[in-house]
């Protein structure tokens, strides 16, 4: 039974969708309908019972400007939270406070992230750019029928802007503060009468502008990045029931990794030290981040018989080095001098991906059986090949290799779906559908030099393999042409997986599969005689198996642990509103629940000596977990948006365009204290400008407008270390569509 709280606020948000919120205006625009394809094919938004969210044309484009990385969704959309400890990749994202911790480069995500109707796995991959896109779908819950393994959470979906048959595209060049540069284009049209071509690229860079000012530093300053990104689509129709799409992608990325701040935390109580300085650090180690990716994907798609063939080839490689000096600071106690503040021992340490290939095929077939069923089926097949290598660095002996570990993994999975929408009368429609999925995972860890004279280690071996039944059934009944009224039941499941990072530690871990059932209820509706848009989805889940990850501690590791279960609840409102032309206005707003259930689970807490809040077990010095919130998992998320128009002759129109995101409080880890915590985080973007109907845009653009400062994470195996996230960004920009 859902908790009185959210009954309420489904139960108020059903009402409040209803009424016809007063007289519309008579010069009212009517709002888009949205077409998405969260059941892998076109619907309307409305029509799809599942909690969802969408971010597209001019909104995309204002949240994503100042060359902003992906992590620029955190808190976009209700129960979507992100972060990061790598810079410019492996981004960490939540949903309904469901994610995954781990730092390691093998880290098993319950956030699936499918570009272009291929998954992207390793974490690296799902850093890829976002340029030239048509939409960014987020489903939220689990979607364990159409989507498979790694869905426990939910998925989001990016969809690049596809090639046409007229010539079109344009061109965008910003310029901002700490030498921001941000370019982008996309040219698109016809090649002949049967084939077109789609090219986009992007290039951002961004001078350092944090300082080092550590005694004889080995860099000046950090922060700095030069990426490049490119898409080359080619559609091929050679009738009209048959389309083949070959996309070609790429990405290379040279700047640093994050920058660590050493002693940052107020020791007791948490929260950044008095006379914190954003544009300052004091590091004694390397940095280093160098990613390339390549990958390409043929979509076929044909009519045969009563429905449509979809074939889905796709191969990834991704390649990164990433060098960080963890403890952030400079010199050890018994160095001196060192600091800032206490530094008990230099950490610097670098994780590469030295091999990786994965390759995706996917082959369903969707068809109408009957007037009043569709019928989707299909299999799936994921072939990855990994090879990480972990180093670790004497910065006080010069920066020389004091250890060495390599990780080897080949994963294999086969999955089996099939799902079905069923119009049982005028106003009732039942969906639902059933996936098998089969996984296998070989895993070596070898450690070829121990630091400290811990010596070598291994190999270590683990095999991994499990057979899941995954799947959903919901109802939806149709009010009226503008309420659709839907409840889902889901299940959805992460593969097993494995983890070696043994340079510093002796263990291998595993965690087992972790499964989740979830239940919806919400609504969809159209306001205001289409001008608007209401949905609300209150929900309730429970895990087994929880696959949790145990970061740091008394090391520079990870362990791999299972709870017995995490309970989850909550609520989620989705709103846009168009009372005029040159008006838009769009909110959103989330609570999250979570809390860990397990009475007997107790994890190593930090090295730094900080406060611990749970309960200490006397005899491990443990802290116990059970009833504590999932790490980096805000209570509340809440977003809007406001553009304004003002036309200043027949075909030109100033504008501004505003948003807030806020995030409540989180922890970092599993285990709770006073200092590895951040407090809420609001973040305002103003976007203002001139817009001629001959496609030119000029515009000033500011992102994290008042320069809210706050804690993102935290490294607490040696000292108070954190990382914080970005200042605010402004300059000029200027767009020319043709």
């Amino acid at each position: 039974m859902l908790p009185s709280y959210l009954t309420g606020a489904a139960l108020g948000a059903v009402l409040l969708a209803g009424t016809s919120f007063g007289t519309a205006r008579a010069q009212g625009a009517i709002a888009d309908e949205v077409i998405v394809t969260a059941q892998k094919r076109e619907q309307s938004q409305q029509d799809v019972p599942v909690s969802l969210g969408v971010v597209r044309g001019e909104a995309l484009d204002v949240v994503s400007s100042g060359a902003e990385d992906i992590l620029f969704l955190s808190a976009r959309v209700p129960s979507v939270y992100a972060e990061g400890s790598f810079g410019r990749t492996f981004p960490r994202f939540y949903i309904r406070g469901l994610g995954n911790t781990d730092f390691d480069l093998n880290a098993n995500q319950p956030v699936s992230l499918v570009y272009d109707g291929v998954v992207l796995e390793n974490p690296v991959l799902k850093g890829f750019p976002v340029f030239d896109l048509d939409r960014i779908e987020v489903l939220r819950g689990p979607q364990g029928t159409l989507f498979g393994r790694n869905t426990p959470a939910g998925v989001i979906k990016f969809e690049s802007a596809r090639p046409t048959h007229d010539v079109e595209g344009y061109v965008r060049g910003a310029y901002g503060r700490f030498g921001t540069v941000d370019l982008e284009g996309a040219v698109s049209g016809p090649l002949s009468e049967t084939l077109s071509a789609r090219l986009s690229g992007l290039f951002q860079s961004r001078d350092d502008y944090v300082d080092n000012v550590a005694p004889n530093p080995s860099e000046a300053g950090y922060e700095e990045f030069d990426e490049y990104a490119a898409r080359l689509q080619l559609l091929f129709e050679p009738v009209g029931d048959t389309t083949v799409l070959l996309n070609l992608h790429g990405r290379q990325l040279d700047g640093g990794s994050r920058t660590y701040r050493a002693n940052a935390i107020r020791p007791g109580t948490g929260g950044l030290v008095a006379g914190f300085d954003r544009f300052e650090a004091s590091q004694d180690a390397d940095q280093l981040l160098d990613v390339s990716n390549l990958g390409g994907s043929l979509t076929i798609e044909s009519g045969i018989g009563p429905g449509t063939l979809t074939a889905i080839t796709a191969y990834e490689r991704v390649r990164i080095d990433a060098r960080g000096d963890v403890d952030g600071g400079f010199g050890a106690v018994f160095a001196p001098p060192s600091g800032p503040g206490i530094i008990p021992f230099a950490a610097e340490s670098q994780d590469n991906i030295t091999g990786h290939g994965q390759w995706t095929q996917e082959l369903r077939y969707n068809f109408d059986a009957s007037s009043a069923l569709n019928v989707t089926f299909g299999g799936f097949a994921f072939i990855e090949k990994l090879e990480i290598e972990s180093l670790s660095f004497d910065t006080l002996g010069g920066g020389v290799v004091n250890g060495q570990a390599v990780q080897d993994q080949d994963t294999e999975s086969y999955a089996l779906f099939t799902s079905m929408e069923w119009q049982a009368t005028d106003r009732l429609t039942a969906t639902g559908g059933l996936r098998i999925s089969a996984e296998k995972k070989d895993f070596t860890a070898s450690r070829l030099i121990g630091p400290f004279g811990s010596g070598t280690l291994g190999p270590v071996t683990r095999s991994l393999d499990d057979t899941v039944v995954t799947g959903d059934l919901a109802l939806t009944y149709a009010v009226n042409d503008a309420l659709n009224l839907f409840t889902r039941y889901s299940r959805g499941f992460r593969a097993p997986n494995v983890q070696g990072r043994i340079v510093f530690g002796d263990a291998v871990t595993v965690a087992d599969t972790e499964t989740i059932d979830s239940i919806d209820v919400g609504f969809k509706s159209r306001v205001l005689d289409g001008r608007g848009t209401v949905s609300a989805t209150a929900f309730l889940f429970e895990t087994r198996d929880q696959q949790l990850t145990a970061v740091g501690g008394a090391g520079n590791f990870n362990q791999l642990l299972n709870a017995d279960a995490v309970g989850g609840r909550g609520i989620e409102l989705d709103a846009t509103l168009d009372p005029t032309d040159h008006i838009q206005l769009s909110a959103g707003f989330s609570i999250n629940d979570t809390e860990i259930h397990d009475g007997d689970l107790e994890v190593g807490p930090c090295g730094a000596p900080c406060t611990i809040l749970d309960p200490v077990n006397p005899l491990t010095g443990n802290a116990r977990i059970d009833g504590n919130p999932l790490p980096q998992a805000p209570k509340y998320i809440a977003n809007a948006s406001a553009r304004f128009g003002l036309p200043v002759s027949a075909s030109g129109e100033i504008f501004v365009f505003a948003d807030v995101a806020h995030r409540s409080a989180v922890n970092f880890f599993l285990y709770e204290s006073a200092e590895f915590r951040s407090n809420g985080l609001t973040e305002v973007g103003l976007r203002g400008g001139y817009m001629h109907e001959d496609g030119l845009e000029i515009a000033a653009y500011v992102r994290n407008s008042f320069d809210a400062l706050a804690l993102e994470g935290a490294v607490d195996f040696n000292n108070f270390t954190a990382f914080i996230n970005e200042p605010a960004i402004y300059g000029v920009e200027v767009t020319k569509r043709f």
